[in-house]
């Protein structure tokens, strides 16, 4: 095997990583940094923008020592990252005029029903595939230039840029030479047209956001600008740039219309592959764009659970009921069922199908007879009820039956969970052998542009799987959604009963 490298920055929310791969799609070396999360006021989340490049920079530094690979065997770099988060700085000096926005933040939230009472929503969700909401960019710039001291100003003078976080990293990988977006993370700003691929000009008006402030949007899949002599002494091409979650979609190689995956984290995200032409959800799903290679685009139907592995740390933080999170599916699977006990852990609100962010964690059927492991193991089961309902809507919305789910993430590792999950879909649950499918997305797209790997053919043959998990009939499933179904009415029915 040939002694090459692509290299992978994966910057997220709690931390940077670097992950080398080799010519087989298998990871070489690893590095990882923790950074700080700042919460200024009650539902305020920020980065401290130079800190994320600092600690990014100090992890491709770790990696690359720790492998004891030369700088010129790297053929390629791949950025994946935290979606939606929003940075703005000075062009002249390069530095932030304010923290990162994380996509968590809702200071924008009133703001963004202003303009739904303003009847934009059904124009922007056309426009865009997304619904109004404080999640995506673009409330958060025009927050940045209404609040910070002469902002705007600089901004209409074309003095300020604008980047979510792949942009930031490519602007000082290339020391301030290069502003560049994918059309991937674009997607995410509530000022692209996706149908174009364009920023749109009503857009920008609605958002009062100047065009001179935003990066030139680019494939998912090219060399955008090479390394600066700053950072090593050869200059490595910057070629594939995706967000977590189209990266993670990618690297599960769901190429092909209707394919599926589940990334099991703190919260959950399924995306669905559909196909070259935008389908707008009626279910309440997000448009969005998955990737661009070339001429050809894929598109995909997103949904978001907000709760996902999260329940399992508060069984462990909170209720103190495990000692640690592998502790989870022992007690589970203590108990051959919940004994009637379902829970909605609807701690900061439903995500999709439903979008309410009043909804609270609602834990219904208790009885004197439930026990830590009947919670233990509604709340493992409530993480593949919450996909059931998604994958449904999915259905529904591309008009098409899911015949498999792509899965990785950190909560695939338990078994009840994953064989619970394919009962309920009555469909295959796949797990891969490199479950790190979001970095090596962005190594797929970067290896791609630079020739490391030939074509999408050649990827299809690297992913292997580690296990497939085959539904199995029970008769209590059709009650089991019922209870279920009435368990989140009953989340419902508490945030709107006031």
């Amino acid at each position: 095997m040939r002694k090459e490298y692509i290299l992978s920055i994966d910057q997220g929310t709690t931390s940077s990583r670097a992950i080398l791969f080799n010519p087989k799609g298998e990871i070489v070396e690893v590095a990882q940094k923790e950074f700080k999360q700042i919460y200024p006021k009650s539902g305020w989340v920020e980065h401290d923008a130079l800190e994320i490049w600092a600690t990014q920079f100090s992890v491709i530094t770790e990696v690359i020592t720790k492998a004891n690979v030369k700088l010129d065997t790297i053929k390629g770099i791949g950025i994946t990252n935290q979606r939606e988060t929003t940075i703005v700085w000075n062009r002249k000096t390069g530095q932030p005029i304010y923290n990162a926005i994380v996509w968590q933040d809702r200071r924008t939230s009133e703001y963004c029903q202003e303009l739904v009472k303003k009847g934009l929503a059904k124009t922007i969700q056309e426009k865009t595939g997304l619904p109004i909401d404080s999640y995506f960019s673009a409330s958060k710039i025009n927050w940045i230039l209404n609040n910070v001291k002469g902002a705007r100003k600089l901004a209409e003078k074309g003095e300020l840029a604008f980047g979510t976080v792949d942009s930031w990293l490519v602007y000082n990988l290339t020391d301030g030479k290069t502003h560049v977006t994918d059309v991937s993370n674009a997607s995410r700003t509530l000022l692209l047209n996706i149908h174009t691929l364009e920023w749109d000009k009503e857009l920008l008006d609605i958002f009062e956001i100047p065009e001179s402030m935003l990066p030139k949007v680019c494939s998912s899949s090219e060399v955008y600008a090479h390394t600066s002599v700053e950072i090593g002494n050869v200059q490595i091409p910057i070629a594939g740039i995706a967000g977590d979650q189209q990266a993670a979609l990618f690297g599960q190689l769901c190429t092909k219309k209707g394919m599926v995956k589940n990334t099991y984290g703190t919260g959950c995200f399924l995306l669905m592959n559909i196909g070259n032409k935008p389908v707008i959800s009626t279910n309440k799903l997000v448009t969005t764009v998955g990737w661009k290679i070339g001429n050809e685009v894929a598109y995909a139907l997103e949904g978001s659970i907000f709760i996902g592995g999260a329940v399992v740390q508060w069984l462990r933080d909170e209720l103190g009921i495990i000692k640690k999170s592998s502790d989870v599916e022992k007690l589970a699977t203590s108990v051959p069922d919940t004994n009637g006990v379902y829970l909605v852990p609807a701690f900061s609100g439903l995500g999709a199908p439903h979008w309410n962010a009043d909804a609270r964690g609602t834990l219904v059927g208790l009885s004197r007879g439930a026990n830590d492991a009947h919670i233990a193991r509604a709340s493992l089961e409530s993480i593949a009820f919450q996909t059931y309902d998604i994958l449904k809507a999915m259905e529904i919305d591309s008009n098409s039956k899911i015949k498999e789910l792509r899965v990785d993430g950190g909560a695939t590792q338990n078994t009840f969970l994953m064989q619970f999950q394919s009962d309920l879909l009555k469909t295959k649950v796949i797990r891969p052998s490199v479950t790190e499918t979001t970095a090596l997305g962005a190594a797929f797209l970067a290896g791609l542009a630079v020739g490391f790997w030939k074509d999408i053919k050649e990827l299809e043959e690297l992913w292997t799987e580690d296990r497939t998990f085959i539904g199995t009939k029970s008769s209590k499933l059709p009650q089991q959604l019922h209870e279920w179904k009435r368990a989140t009415e009953t989340a419902k029915f508490w945030a709107n009963y006031k």
